[in-house]
């Protein structure tokens, strides 16, 4: 993931942890190219397709996060790349996703809409349809999150709280966290 993906710090948040009356540290996902952590499991997916699978491009729906990861992703490795937006995305992501050579299709007002949109478009063309978090691949980069997260924090952990949307990310931190340290508990947040 690292060829657009870059190493995040992990910061003391001394007034936090004053706060709570404990020791807190946040991963600084928010300083990805993308500021993002959708970056890591959009190229790792990308990055493990091969020449025949890129030939029509990759497709993706996404209303913001996920549609940057793939678009950088695409770029870096000089594949096209689709993306389906729903028609209310805020204009700031559109242009994000443009700025970075996606081609954007506003389809639907809803991200289901896009979604089912994008899997049409899939079909039609003979894209890879990159999906935001139900793909081993793309968990598999999300997981490189809690890979530098034990490498940058060697003291023993409490738990570790994670995101949990779709569920990407938190099944890659969760399997490379268990597989390791599993007397850490993880603790989903919505």
């Amino acid at each position: 993931v690292y060829d657009v993906a870059k190493e995040t710090p992990l910061d003391y948040a001394r007034n936090l942890s004053a706060r709570l009356d404990n020791h807190v540290w946040l991963k600084r996902e928010d300083l990805q190219p993308v500021f993002s952590f959708k970056a890591r499991g959009a190229y790792n997916k990308i990055a493990n397709l091969d020449e025949d699978q890129c030939a029509n491009g990759i497709i993706a729906a996404s209303a913001g996060n996920h549609a940057q990861g793939v678009a950088l992703g695409a770029r870096h490795r000089n594949i096209h790349a689709t993306i389906v937006m729903p028609r209310t995305t805020p204009g700031i992501k559109v242009n994000a996703v443009k700025r970075l050579g996606g081609k954007v299709v506003l389809h639907g007002d809803t991200y289901d809409d896009a979604y089912e949109h994008a899997q049409q478009l899939s079909v039609d063309n003979d894209m890879v349809l990159v999906h935001p978090y139900d793909d081993p691949e793309v968990i598999a980069g999300q997981g490189t999150v809690a890979m530098e997260l034990l490498q940058q924090h060697r003291d023993p952990l409490d738990a570790v709280f994670v995101p949990a949307g779709g569920g990407g990310l938190i099944a890659g931190i969760t399997t490379y966290l268990k597989a390791l340290r599993p007397e850490i508990r993880l603790i989903g947040v919505e």
